[in-house]
């Protein structure tokens, strides 16, 4: 027949089994709206590119259709110019519409650069709307994709959820009262960092809390082993003794 100590022993490193169990469970069900959340904000800034880039190119496509009407617009004067040039009636006159035809030609000739660099520019804006729009569709498809595949495991995670908490409460109640109560408080606390197993030097000479590394007197594992509540003094975690050492070396004070 088991002690009671090997009872409790192997109830202790089952509940911080379960502990860890659970806490993974519902790390993977927090990730999964975390996920959804940081997809959603990467295809909220790839629309607001896309937006930025297509309000750029109907700028750009305003500011080259108001510079072709003034392009239009001086042709139309420069041609009106040289009409009344032909019927000039003085030298002075004749001099006057020559330098104003010369100038609205270099002003036309300024705006002819001026409208091809924006056609150039929104070429370029197109290009980089369609490959915007690209990546934003393919945003939607990875984001739409991730949420199917989270509602489709979500359900199995907390099915292993709900079985393990109901193994928790019945091995919760194998526990002695008295440490029940302490592991409970714990528990409260801490999750699954309220438990720990002992570690060993390689001679087994020395004890080691599992948690924080921290040796462990001999006294108190003495008194690990007749099945007392024992709780680390440097991270306060209640220690256990690990699979294999049921029946541990006898220890000396």
């Amino acid at each position: 027949m088991p002690s009671i100590h090997t009872v409790t022993t192997e109830v202790l490193r089952k509940l911080h089994r379960i502990h860890r169990q659970l806490g993974d469970l519902r790390l993977r069900l927090e990730r999964g709206p975390k996920q959804i959340a940081a997809r959603e904000s990467n295809v909220a800034q790839q629309q607001e590119l896309l937006t930025r880039l297509q309000g750029e190119s109907k700028a750009f496509r305003v500011a080259t259709d108001s510079k072709q009407l003034q392009f239009k617009s001086k042709e139309d004067k420069v041609r009106e110019l040289r009409v009344k040039l032909n019927t000039a009636t003085s030298n002075r006159e004749y001099q006057a519409l020559k330098d104003q035809i010369a100038a609205d030609e270099m002003s036309n000739s300024v705006l002819a650069d001026e409208i091809l660099e924006a056609m150039e520019k929104a070429d370029s804006l197109q290009t980089g709307i369609a490959e915007a729009a690209a990546v934003l569709a393919k945003a939607k498809e990875d984001t739409e994709k991730a949420r199917q595949e989270i509602a489709q495991r979500e359900p199995a995670i907390q099915g292993d959820v709900q079985r393990l908490e109901a193994e928790l409460r019945e091995c919760e109640a194998l526990l002695p009262e008295d440490i029940r109560d302490t592991y409970h408080r714990l528990v409260r606390h801490r999750g699954e960092d309220a438990l720990a197993p002992i570690e060993y030097a390689p001679r087994q000479e020395d004890q080691f809390c599992g948690g924080c590394n921290q040796q462990v007197p001999i006294n108190m594992y003495n008194a690990l082993t007749l099945n007392r509540p024992i709780l680390c003094k440097s991270c306060g975690r209640m220690l256990y003794l690990p699979e294999g050492h049921e029946m541990p070396h006898a220890a000396v004070e």
